[in-house]
């Protein structure tokens, strides 16, 4: 039986296809409504950017957030899954840092409200530091 670890690691990876496929539905949207024309040879990517919504650009914001921290959420599952680990307690704080990554995307993506994200983040955080610490611990025993 895979250990059950595994399962909040790839819901996450499948929630950021989630994410990519808002940002570019809600972006094609935008640039067929409002004609956006970018010539990659003539401009900066930031300016294609610039012309954007600040709303479809929150999704894109997101996407690139969920390429940054979670990448240490992966590499720290892995490790406590071949380790040996993923009791109970390991699956709960893999769901839980899951579950906040999900409502930090949701606040960023609808309402961006930042210190409403920031606090999603830094509780995401915490919970990585303690699988991380949890991983220390296993390879230090």
């Amino acid at each position: 039986m895979p250990n059950r670890i595994l399962a909040p690691l790839v819901a996450l990876i499948l929630w950021s296809f989630v994410m990519l496929a808002w940002l570019y539905a809600t972006r094609i949207l935008a640039v067929r409504r409002q004609g956006i024309q970018f010539d990659p040879r003539r401009q900066l990517p930031g300016e294609f950017h610039a012309q954007l919504p600040a709303q479809v650009r929150w999704k894109a914001d997101n996407f690139n957030n969920l390429m940054e921290q979670p990448t240490l959420f992966y590499a720290v599952t892995l490790a406590i899954a071949l380790l040996g680990g993923g009791e109970t307690f390991d699956v709960i704080l893999t769901w839980l840092y899951v579950a906040l990554r999900v409502v930090h995307s949701l606040v960023q993506a609808l309402i961006n409200v930042i210190m409403v994200r920031f606090a999603f983040f830094i509780a995401a955080s915490l919970v990585l530091l303690a699988l991380s610490i949890r991983a220390a611990l296993l390879v230090f025993r």
